[in-house]
C-alpha cells in the first residue's frame, strides 16, 4: 500500500505502532532490513537501529517518507514495528550480517515501511524496463519525487518499486528506502546534479516546464513550518541519538531549502545528460 499522489496529508502527521509476530526474509540492501509480519496480516520492511549504514537512517526514513507524504507522492504506508526480545532471540536469521559474524537485531521501536503489495495478492519489482513505462499508472510522480529529493539532499541514486496487484495490467510505481536522504548521518547537505536521481533517464522525458511539476513543486515550496516542524517531532529521539539540537538545525536547513528546490531541479536539467529533452531550459 502507498500514498496517493491526490492526496497530501500534511494535516495527519501521526505514526501507527505494530508488534511484529513472523519473520518472513532478509531483505536486500544496505541496511540490512528484514520482511516481517504483524498480527494484522501486513508485511513490513524493518530497518534497525542497529543497522550498519548508521543510526539517524531510521530518522531519514520517517522524515523523508512524512514530507512525501505532506505533498501527495505515492510512498509506503510507515509504521513504528515493535521487535521483541522473544521474536529476535527465536529467530536467528534476524540479525546483522557483517563478514564473518553475525549481530542480533535490536529489540524495541524500529522503523517500518508497510510492502507495496502483499506477496499473496500481487507482483512486485525493483525496476521496471524503459519499454514498459507506458504500462505504469503514475510514471508522472518520477519528477515529483525529484523535486522532494532536491529538498532532502538524496545522496543515493533514486529507489522505487514498481508493483501491480493480481489481475491488474497496470503497475504503478512506490518510492522506497529515503536512508540517504540529508547525507545519510552526516545531516548536511552537498547538493550535486546528479545526486537523488533516477537511473533511468527516460522517466523525465515528460517533463516539458515546470507546470510538469506540479503540484508537487508548489507544495514544496509552500509547505509551512509547522509541517517540517511537526514532521521532525514525530521522530523516535532513540533514533537520532537524543540529540535534539543537531534536529533543529536540520529542520531549519529544510525551511532554507523550499526556496532552492527550484534551482537544484535546473542544475539537473541543464547537465550533460539533458533528462528534460523535450523542454527548452536555460540557465539564468
Amino acid at each position: 500500500m502507498s500514498r496517493s499522489s491526490a492526496e497530501p496529508t500534511a494535516n495527519k502527521i501521526d505514526t501507527a505502532t505494530v508488534k511484529a509476530v513472523q519473520y518472513i526474509r532478509r531483505m536486500r540492501g544496505g541496511t540490512l532490513a528484514h520482511l516481517l509480519k504483524w498480527s494484522a496480516g501486513h508485511f513490513y520492511v524493518v530497518k534497525f537501529r542497529n543497522n550498519p549504514q548508521h543510526l539517524r537512517v531510521m530518522a531519514n526514513e520517517m522524515l523523508a517518507t512524512v514530507l512525501a507524504e505532506c505533498v501527495g507522492l505515492p510512498v509506503p504506508t510507515r509504521a513504528i514495528v515493535d521487535a521483541g526480545q522473544e521474536l529476535i532471540q527465536d529467530t536467528p536469521a534476524l540479525s546483522i550480517q557483517l563478514d564473518h559474524f553475525n549481530i542480533p537485531c535490536e529489540s524495541g521501536a524500529q522503523f517500518g515501511a508497510r510492502y507495496v503489495v502483499s506477496p499473496l495478492e500481487g507482483q512486485v519489482f525493483d525496476n521496471l524496463a524503459v519499454t514498459m513505462l507506458s504500462h505504469l499508472r503514475n510514471p508522472e510522480t518520477f519528477v515529483g519525487i525529484l523535486a522532494l529529493d532536491k529538498l532532502t539532499c538524496n545522496t543515493d541514486g533514486r529507489q522505487a518499486m514498481f508493483w501491480r496487484r493480481l489481475r491488474e495490467k497496470k503497475y504503478n510505481v512506490t518510492f522506497i528506502d529515503q536512508g540517504y536522504c540529508f547525507n545519510t548521518g552526516a545531516w548536511t547537505f552537498p547538493d550535486g546534479a546528479l545526486r537523488g536521481v533516477y537511473a533511468e533517464h527516460e522517466v523525465y522525458e515528460s517533463a516539458c516546464s515546470w507546470d510538469s511539476f506540479e503540484p508537487w513543486l508548489s507544495r514544496i515550496e509552500g509547505m509551512p513550518d509547522s509541517t517540517v516542524w511537526r514532521a521532525t517531532g514525530i521522530i523516535s529521539p532513540e533514533w537520532y541519538g537524543s540529540d535534539w539540537e543537531a534536529l533543529e538545525k536540520l529542520a531549519l536547513s529544510l525551511l532554507e531549502r523550499r526556496e532552492k528546490v527550484r534551482d537544484l531541479i535546473m542544475s539537473f536539467g541543464l547537465s550533460p545528460q539533458q533528462p528534460f529533452p523535450n523542454w527548452m531550459l536555460r540557465a539564468a
